[in-house]
């Protein structure tokens, strides 16, 4: 028997893939899903239950006037938490993840913005929960890709 001929009798194997590198990067979208999740998911549940405890100190006018109104509005408050609660809910669970992140946005962009010009001392979380957004909405570009065709036929 030739060598040939012994070579095609043996079971083929694929080529064996070559492993990924250990690296942070390899679980970054994880860690980022994770973490903006838990985040939403606790603040969220916060605004129902209070068990984080709350700043020392009385935020600014603006600031104050701006969540008085969203609590005496009576419904806008528990949307925003609620919204918050089962986006980061999603998140968590590893389900809807690009949905999750197209119902988050408006909250994201409404905590910068209050931050921003409000209350500027936390404006650092607010970089990290956009920064977190945008990584996400980056990692998941080919599932909003047929979201933002300039025309899209009805079906």
């Amino acid at each position: 028997m030739t060598i040939q001929t012994l070579d095609a009798t043996l079971p083929q194997t694929a080529p064996r893939p070559q492993t990924a590198p250990r690296s942070i990067a390899r679980h970054a979208v994880t860690a980022a899903r994770i973490l903006l999740g838990l985040v939403f998911f606790v603040s969220g549940l916060d605004g129902f239950l209070h068990f984080l405890p709350q700043p020392t100190q009385p935020p600014g006018e603006g600031a104050m006037a701006f969540a008085v109104a969203l609590i005496k509005s009576g419904y806008m408050f528990p949307l925003i938490k609620g919204t918050e609660v089962a986006a980061g809910a999603l998140l968590l669970a590893n389900r809807f993840v690009p949905l999750a992140l197209v119902v988050i946005a408006p909250v994201i962009v409404n905590i910068f913005a209050f931050h921003a010009f409000l209350a500027p001392d936390g404006v650092g979380l607010a970089v990290v929960l956009a920064a977190l957004e945008g990584y996400l909405a980056y990692s998941y570009r080919s599932v909003f890709a047929p979201m933002l065709a300039m025309r899209a036929a009805a079906v």
